[in-house]
Order: C-alpha cells, then structure tokens, then sequence
C-alpha cells in the first residue's frame, strides 16, 4: 500500500435545456499534514426549479463544504466536523429565506440537495440530504449508496422531503463505506440519473477510466446521454477513483479511535509539537495559554491548552474545539487569526497568532480620560468584527475589554471565542445549558438572565457597555444588571447618566448609549452600523427634543408675536364691549 492517499477525479456540469445552471460541485485535495489529518472532500449540490436564488444556495453550501471542513479541528471525528458545518450551513440559508420575500413559501427560497463525502485514510464519509445521489462502482455492478428524500404523492408526482434551508434544524443521512484500491465513486443530479440507467452509467464510466483524464471524459460522456436522452434539467456528474490508500500502523489506528491526546503542562525552553515555549501567558482552571515559537519557521504563535482536570468533561473539550473551528472560518482584521498548521497534529490544543499589544482593559488603565475620537475609532473597528460573527450566524457573547487586543498599529482585535454561539449547534448543549451564562456577568446582556437566547443586539449591548466604560471609567448600571432575573426587576434598571461628571461628552452622546444598552433589546439599535453613525451623529429625534425655545433662538420674534398675540386680545375685547354696550 502507498504511503499517501491518492485519487484521480473528473467532473462536468452543464446547464441543458435551461436558462441557467443552478448544480454546484467541488472536489479538494489538501497538501500534507492535512491530507492525512482531515482527508478529500467532494461535494455537489442541486438547486430546485421553483426558487430562483436556490443556485445560491447551491454554491454556499459547496464552497462552503469545501473550505469549512478544512477549519474544523484535527482533533474532531470527520462525522462531528461534517454535521458542525452542514448545521451552521443550513441555519445560515434558513435565516436567509426568512429574511428573504420567500419567507412563507420554502419552495422559492434559500434551499438545495446536497450529497458530500469525505475520504479520509481507508474510509469514505458520506453526508445527504435531498435527492441528488452517491454510486459506488465495485467491479461490474453500480451500487446507489444514498437514499432520495422525495415524497410520493400520486403517479408520477412527488416533492422534495428534505434539503439544506428547508427547516431550522438539520436531519441529515451519514454512513461510512470502508475503501479497497480501485473503488470508484460517481455522484450525480437527478437530472442526470432518472435519464441514464445505472448500467449505462457504469459502462460509461469501465470505457473511459483507463485514459489519460478519462474520468472527466465520462462525467462529460454521463452528462451529454442525459441531454441526448431529454433531460430537460441542470446536469451535473462526478467520478472519483481510489488509485491509493495510505498504510496505516496499528499505533496510527488506535490514536484515531481515540482521538488526540491532551497535552501536559508546559514550561519555558520545552519541546512541544514542533514549538518551543517562551512562557505562560496566563493560566486557570480551564485552560492554560503560552507563548511559543515554531520550530519551523521561527514565528512567534500562541497556544491554548485545555485543563488536564476536565479533559474527562466532553461538553467542555467539544466547546474548546469549536474555538479553532470559530477562529478558521471568521476572515475579518478585527478578529484573532488562527496560525494556519504546517505539520501533522499530535495533540489538543488551538494555535493563533501572536499579537504584540495589549487589552483594552490595559489601555483603559493607561488611558483613563480617552478623547471621544479615540473612543469611536476602537468602538467602529470592534463593530466590522462582531458584525463578522453575525454575518456567519454567530454571536459572541462574552465581549469584555480583556477578550479584545490593540497591536502597536492601533488595530483592535477580538479573541477568546469560548462563549461563542454558533447558530444550529444547540443540540450539543446540556438540559441545563441553556440557562448558563457564558459571558461575564458585567457585560452580558440583560436578557441572557432571563433565559434567553441572545441576539445581535446582545452582542451590541456588550459593546455599548465598553463604549460607555470608556468614555466614563464606570458601568452604566453597576452591577445591577446580574441581580435581576425578572422582567420587572429590568424594568426598575435605572441609566447612570454619562453626564453626571465633569468629562466632556456631548449631551447627544450620552443619547446614544443609553438606547445601545437598554434593557428591553427591542428598545436597542436595530444594527451595529447605527450605534457606529450615531456616535458620530446627534440624530434628528435629539435634535428636536433638544431645540431651543424660540425665546432664546430670536427674543425679537419671541416679542413681536407676544405683542401681535396681545394686541388681537385687546381688539376682540373692544369690539365685545361696543357690543354689549
């Protein structure tokens, strides 16, 4: 057996009879270490003919496949990494539809099939939902692997039961296939299969697979027999051959089985996974983070190690590793990178850059009277990166000064995602998970003590606090937001008045933070480009409220309408005398 994995692969697509293509497909074949730790992906989604932004939804959900799965991390199972991003895929293309016209007629919105498989070592993965399909050629016989989740209604009719955006949550096939050298996989539309026969398919595929790129030839060949064969809908096919599987020592399969192991404490000058320590950044009862240097490249990175004590806790290690997958798929200058693995992964722990700065927390000390245009420009680089978050479905929910990092440049950057909440990953909380707080307690939202599920606003609200802790040096009502667990207790929240010391803050100011963090989210700003304008801008509804009395903008127009006002007094009376009289 060879050393590395190996396969060959053709594909075609093409949009036949209609006037536009709405198939997606990919395949991606990593360079090492991460051709061995995660393995190929190959996906291809179908959009549906009654909805005109499903080709969209195809494109997402591949392109997404394809680079999403690569940013999970070595340590998850590809079933946990797979089902991790399908889900937020599937979230993020539901919230889409229901922003969308279409939110009342699914048929039309946001939604596609999709069938994806992951070869990984001697095993292929393979994920469905919807009524493309997955073949496995063995020898002479083509064998369907998937299932159509088509309903039939009457001869001939039918509708789709289930693809990606249909519902909030996810109900998706996954099945494992062990590989033998030569297996060859063919993933196709149905507007391919239900005109082509299995057996003609296969013939295709046994006539080419021996020429040079004959693979691609018979995708093409599959895809034109359709057309021939009058197929009136989107074409698309995929063929995938195993040339080589890797060999595998018995050590290699049972770290697999096992997963990866933790890490034991570090010191400075150790030898650890090809870095070398510098030193403990800080540690505590959950993790512990140290500076490093690739042994490699000599780059400076940080590594965050999990806590030996809960290492036998899964709910904590499955939300640590959420952290690596959060900081790969987020690209925005306003949030921590994660430092991109150059070799094979030995144990549990996430690496990021190393940035050379300090919390804000720390610049608020050195910094204690900050001017307000210093203020807006950390508060607008923090919001591009919350809305970073928000773009991808997610919320981070623990934004406090010590998670947020200025660099020598001025760049502020937001780290720490182990309170982040990825939307459609819920199932992996705890019955009682649901009421914890994740956050801290000083800058979470009101509504996370009730109970609730946050929202952007949330996460705006966080924000505002620090703005106001800024600008002020106190919390905008101290620490009472955490005692109060009932509605009513929010509503006696009582706003500490940016105003109420001798700091020069424009009265509109203190306007803007009371609305961004006030405790019913309804009663916030809608977005976080609105807070951002209105700390730049008095809004109208200030301005009206605040407009001068016409007695101090011109007494002399004040005056002469008192006098006109007066003098229409005297003339109706006069004129009521000589009546009566």
């Amino acid at each position: 057996m060879s050393p590395e994995l190996k396969i060959s692969a053709g594909q075609y697509s093409d949009k036949g009879r209609k006037e536009s293509n709405q198939d997606f497909h990919g395949i991606y074949v990593p360079q090492e270490p991460q051709l061995s730790a995660k393995g190929i992906a190959i996906a291809l989604a179908d959009g549906i003919s009654s909805s005109a932004v499903s080709d969209v939804a195809s494109q997402y959900a591949v392109a997404g496949f394809l680079e999403d799965y690569y940013c999970t991390s070595e340590a998850w199972t590809v079933k946990t990494s797979a089902e991790r991003i399908l889900s937020a895929t599937n979230s993020w293309l539901h919230a889409q539809t229901q922003k969308s016209p279409y939110r009342y007629d699914q048929d039309k919105g946001y939604v596609c099939t999709l069938s994806a498989m992951v070869i990984k070592s001697a095993t292929a993965h393979i994920f469905h939902v919807g009524d493309s399909r997955i073949y496995r050629l063995r020898g002479k016989a083509l064998e369907q692997l998937t299932r159509d989740h088509r309903v039939w209604i009457a001869q001939g009719q039918s509708y789709l039961g289930r693809a990606l955006g249909f519902k909030p949550q996810l109900e998706i096939d996954y099945q494992t296939q062990q590989l033998e050298p030569g297996d060859i996989f063919l993933l196709a539309t149905d507007g391919v299969y239900e005109h082509v026969s299995e057996h003609d398919m296969a013939a295709i595929i046994r006539s080419h697979a021996d020429e040079a790129g004959g693979l691609d030839t018979a995708a093409k060949s599959i895809v034109g027999k359709a057309f021939e064969r009058g197929s009136a809908d989107n074409l698309t096919a995929q063929v995938v051959r195993v040339d080589a599987l890797p060999r595998r020592e018995a050590g290699e399969m049972l770290q697999q089985l096992s997963g990866l192991p933790l890490p034991p404490m570090l010191e400075a000058r150790a030898q650890f996974d090809g870095y070398t320590i510098v030193r403990e950044v800080q540690g505590s009862s959950r993790s512990h983070i140290y500076l490093a240097t690739d042994n490699d490249s000599g780059a400076l990175a940080i590594l965050k190690t999990p806590s030996i004590d809960l290492g036998g806790d899964p709910a904590y290690l499955e939300r640590f590793l959420t952290e690596e997958w959060i900081a790969r798929r987020i690209n925005s200058a306003h949030v921590l990178k994660p430092y991109v693995p150059t070799r094979k992964r030995h144990y549990v722990y996430v690496a990021t850059e190393y940035i050379d700065g300090q919390t804000l927390a720390q610049w608020m000390r050195d910094n204690p009277r900050p001017p307000l245009e210093a203020v807006r420009g950390l508060v607008e680089q923090l919001a591009k990166g919350l809305r970073a978050f928000h773009r991808l479905e997610m919320l981070h929910q623990d934004l406090r000064p010590e998670n947020i990092m200025i660099d020598g440049t001025g760049t502020a950057k937001i780290i720490d995602f182990g309170s982040t909440r990825v939307a459609s990953l819920v199932e992996a909380d705890t019955p009682g998970g649901q009421d914890k707080i994740l956050g801290t307690a000083q800058y979470s939202a009101p509504e996370y003590f009730l109970g609730e599920g946050g929202s952007p606003r949330s996460d705006l609200f966080s924000l505002g606090v620090i703005t106001y802790q800024m600008l002020t040096g106190r919390l905008p009502y101290g620490a009472e937001v955490a005692k109060c667990r009932t509605r009513a207790a929010q509503n006696k929240l009582r706003y500490d008045s940016a105003l109420r010391d001798d700091r020069e803050i424009p009265a509109w100011i203190d306007e803007v933070l009371r609305k961004a963090v006030h405790p019913d989210p309804a009663k916030r700003y809608g977005e976080l480009s609105e807070f951002v304008h209105d700390l730049r801008h008095p809004s109208q509804d200030f301005l009206n409220k605040t407009r001068q009395p016409l007695l101090e903008r011109n007494p002399v127009a004040f005056w002469r309408g008192v006098s006109l006002i007066l003098a229409a007094v005297i003339v109706v009376l006069v004129a009521l005398k000589s009546h009566t009289g």
